[in-house]
């Protein structure tokens, strides 16, 4: 189903803007970027893109200030997962992709062949991931990376197993199975939450990353909205979803404990922006990926460590410059007028500091 106008306002959150680490001088020569909260309209009056759901809330909110900033122009978003959008997008179906995972060597490849020069990740806003849960008479939940892997690959089967009770002192769980509930379509929050227990796990999670959910245990759901879905459905049930359908769903989240230990942290905005505050980029360039591996194994306490960045995948050149006019005037719009409000969605905005630099990206695109 396409996206214009959709989404649920939640509840409030305390917004927090902490810097956002660079590195560099971008290699594209571009300048320091259009000021913040100038739109250069024009060009294609209705853009279309789809792919990650994890974003879909947010993007309700780029909308509007898109349809603010231009007005006569929109954009149509299908949130049908990262990896289905991705493939829209190298398939040339869509004029930009959203995603929770930057793109792999192959589809690199592809998006180039698509585009005719390279394509760049811009990260836009970050996601934190919850994972959630639905046992009856239980409220309060913490786990740790191997305790959480051994789940989701069903080495502990449980709820009332020896792990889990020595991480929940007190807490009075019952001896019913463990349904776990996993994205059974091509997902970046599954990749991203793969890589957190991939990194954090201590080497309990060896069934590996990627989009896929390789825990081979549990039944799937298609999307965000399909997962928060069957949890709070489902009597048992655990899954890992982006924080905004779990505040939907008004779902309990667990408690990470973490490597900065010893105390379970909780999905917060603050605890969020302490994760990202000490992120930097893969490499130099408008080609803006996030290195996330830092967030897994924290060394600051208090930071919650399963957080996404999540990314509109554009060509750096596009073949119809009235297609990269528009994509650049929504894009603009986006890191403007778009961010404000996210946090009362479940997202935590682009730090003030990180805004400069992903401006001078978004105005290299031609």
């Amino acid at each position: 189903m396409g996206l214009n106008r959709f989404g649920a306002a939640l509840s409030a959150m305390t917004a927090v803007a902490l810097a956002l680490s660079g590195c560099g001088s971008n290699d594209n020569g571009a300048g320091p970027g259009t000021p913040p909260g100038k739109v250069s309209c024009g060009g294609k009056k209705t853009l279309k893109a789809s792919g990650s759901t994890a974003q879909a809330n947010a993007m309700t909110r780029f909308i509007k200030a898109f349809e603010q900033a231009c007005p006569g122009q929109t954009l149509n978003y299908t949130p049908n997962g990262s990896g289905a959008g991705i493939g829209e997008f190298t398939g040339n179906q869509t004029d930009f992709a959203g995603s929770d995972s930057a793109l792999a060597p192959i589809e690199y490849f592809a998006a180039r062949q698509r585009c005719g020069s390279p394509a760049w990740n811009l990260p836009v806003v970050f996601g934190p991931i919850a994972v959630t849960y639905n046992v009856t008479g239980v409220t309060s939940l913490n786990l740790d990376g191997p305790t959480a892997a051994k789940v989701f690959k069903g080495a502990i089967t449980s709820w009332n197993d020896p792990a889990i009770q020595a991480l929940n002192p007190g807490v009075a769980f019952p001896a019913e199975p463990i349904r776990v509930i996993f994205r059974n379509d091509q997902s970046g929050t599954t990749d991203n939450f793969q890589k957190y227990l991939d990194s954090a796990a201590n080497g309990a999670w060896d069934k590996g990353i990627g989009k896929t959910f390789n825990g081979g245990v549990g039944e799937g759901a298609r999307g965000n909205d399909g997962t928060s879905a069957a949890v709070r459905a489902t009597e048992g049930s655990i899954a890992y979803n982006e924080w905004s359908f779990a505040q939907a769903q008004k779902l309990n989240m667990a408690k990470i404990v973490t490597s900065a230990g010893p105390d379970a942290v909780a999905i917060s905005a603050a605890s969020v922006g302490k994760t990202i505050a000490g992120a930097d980029f893969v490499e130099e360039g408008n080609d803006l990926v996030v290195d996330t591996f830092s967030f897994y194994k924290p060394t600051q306490p208090g930071s919650y460590p399963i957080v996404l960045a999540t990314y509109e995948i554009v060509c750096s050149k596009y073949p119809d410059p009235q297609v990269a006019a528009a994509v650049k005037a929504f894009l603009q719009s986006t890191v403007g007028a778009g961010q404000n409000g996210l946090a009362d969605n479940g997202y935590i905005p682009v730090p003030e500091s990180f805004k400069s630099r992903l401006s001078a990206a978004i105005d290299a695109i031609s």
